[in-house]
């Protein structure tokens, strides 16, 4: 097969986490700051978790700096933890075709990551769950960068340099539209489910290179495996 390197996204592609994000991240701005209604007003979704704090920041009318942004993350994953083992395993699941995906990647010799808005430490506590976090050797995270593109990138990099080559064939997998524009900008292919919050239309509108309903469609696996 052709140097492939494959690059997961978690929330709404891989795994359903109940909202524990979430959760999390009110749990931080309350902790922190008193109030637990921040980013109420937004949805998470594409976001990394570091412009989501600083929405919630602007949102409140509080001063933005890195600081406190860091500070609000370390709160923010101590009550990760927590509200992942409180999620009732029938909210907290691996999405159909995944686990699967995951095992025919890395037995094929593809470089398999993660590509993620989730820092690392954020990755692990809810991939670690469903024991699917040691599958990945690497990844693209949100303490990468804040912007998506540039997360992805780095991704794509840790690929390249795990299968020792120059260049190769990358897809992103995701759920979301701005999955579809990281891969874009990075000259990637993506592969798009409709398992997060948006449609096959709007995914295809996007402009994703395939969109399924799940990754468990034959031809979302041949797309994906193709050689």
């Amino acid at each position: 097969m052709r140097p492939t390197v494959l690059l997961f996204d978690i929330d709404g592609t891989l795994i359903t986490t109940g909202g524990a994000g979430r959760r999390a991240i009110d749990r931080a701005f309350e902790e922190l700051l008193g109030r637990s209604d921040a980013c109420s007003h937004f949805s998470f979704s594409g976001m990394t978790d570091r412009a989501i704090i600083r929405l919630g920041l602007e949102a409140l009318g509080e001063k933005v700096d890195d600081a406190r942004v860091d500070a609000l993350i370390a709160a923010y994953l101590g009550a990760l933890g927590d509200e992942v083992t409180r999620t009732p395993p029938e909210k907290y699941r691996v999405h159909a075709g995944m686990r699967e995906a995951v095992k025919a990647g890395l037995d094929r010799g593809m470089a398999v990551g993660l590509g993620t808005g989730n820092v690392r430490e954020g990755a692990r506590i809810k991939l670690e769950r469903v024991q699917l976090y040691d599958s990945f050797a690497f990844g693209g995270f949100g303490d990468d960068h804040e912007l998506r593109p540039e997360l992805i990138r780095r991704g794509a990099e840790r690929g390249l340099a795990q299968l020792k080559v120059t260049e190769a064939r990358v897809v992103v997998i995701g759920d979301t539209p701005k999955d579809v524009d990281a891969a874009i900008a990075i000259g990637a292919e993506s592969l798009a489910v409709a398992t997060g919050g948006f449609s096959l239309q709007q995914l295809r509108e996007a402009g994703a290179t395939r969109a399924f309903e799940t990754l468990a469609e034959p031809e979302a696996q041949a797309f994906l495996f193709a050689p």
